[in-house]
């Protein structure tokens, strides 16, 4: 069989594409896989600021043992955020897909409401989130954050406080619904009206026109806004995590080489959790889309014979 060459156009636009794409690979690079090797690196020794630069001391996984086996502080901290971390995101999607549905009617002053509810992801952030948190506005005065420790008291320590935690910062949790809101509404606009309306003269109820038309319509959203919500709760400002890391990297006693190596489990844990969730949330294959491209397949090999 003949190799196909290929022609003078499409190597020139191969050229062009590359050219284009050029400044976003070298930052990929420069930016990204280099800083990523170098923070592996660091994990791997014991780094120490000289005054001639940095001196690295090679011990192996022994930062990795003294994480799990000496320190429990971090992995204390790691379990309580992946505890926290799910039912979080699962009221902020459900909040969020409630909100957006909502909004997606006709209803008076549509666009202000879109906007109030888009604004603490503009306002409420750094700074400005500290401050509000510090004078305790990201708490619910009605919640007995007392009543719900002693609810939860038969469960293991490392369970039940963060429990409790998400509770007394129920506001904090409901102002990161804003993207998310956004993203839900997009994906509502997109559905036609032409199939509510035909489901409705079948006579379905507005009830069976949710399970049966908007979910399936929206289901690769919830996903995307599941694993939006983990990546920004897990690189928020008010993370305890990456604040003990960062003590960690300036302190006499641990430095660059243990903090290196509590960021790397920690990205390896928020890894398995966006694993988690999209084997949960994940839109499964079609089976006549998978019949169809079997059958193009048998084709096409006898095609080539």
């Amino acid at each position: 069989m003949k190799k196909r060459r290929l022609s003078k156009r499409t190597l020139r636009n191969w050229l062009y594409a590359y050219m284009f794409l050029a400044p976003w690979i070298i930052g990929v690079l420069v930016l990204v896989v280099y800083p990523l090797i170098n923070s592996f690196n660091f994990s791997l020794n014991t780094v120490r600021m000289m005054p001639k630069g940095m001196l690295l001391m090679p011990v192996g996984f022994k930062n990795y043992h003294d994480l799990f086996v000496v320190d429990t502080t971090f992995l204390q901290a790691l379990i309580g955020f992946a505890v926290r971390t799910v039912p979080e995101v699962a009221i902020i999607t459900t909040f969020s897909l409630v909100i957006s549905i909502m909004l997606n009617q006709k209803i008076k002053a549509r666009g202000f409401f879109r906007s109030i509810f888009f604004l603490p992801v503009i306002i409420a952030t750094g700074p400005v989130m500290n401050e509000l948190v510090s004078q305790g506005a990201a708490t619910v005065p009605i919640v007995n954050a007392q009543a719900i420790a002693e609810a939860v008291s038969f469960l293991p320590v490392w369970v039940s406080d963060p429990i409790v935690d998400m509770f007394s910062s129920l506001i904090l949790i409901l102002w990161n619904s804003g993207v998310q809101i956004l993203i839900f509404l997009a994906a509502l606009q997109k559905v036609s009206p032409a199939l509510y309306e035909a489901a409705k003269i079948d006579g379905g109820s507005g009830w069976e026109c949710f399970w049966k038309i908007t979910m399936p319509s929206i289901r690769p959203m919830i996903l995307l806004n599941a694993i939006y919500t983990v990546i920004w709760l897990a690189t928020g400002g008010q993370n305890e995590i990456i604040d003990l890391i960062y003590d960690n990297m300036f302190a006499s006693s641990r430095g660059y080489g243990y903090a290196s190596a509590q960021a790397w489990t920690y990205s390896v844990a928020i890894l398995l959790m966006l694993g988690l969730f999209w084997r949960l949330l994940r839109v499964p294959p079609d089976k006549s889309d998978k019949i169809e491209r079997k059958k193009r397949e048998r084709l096409r090999k006898r095609a080539r014979k």
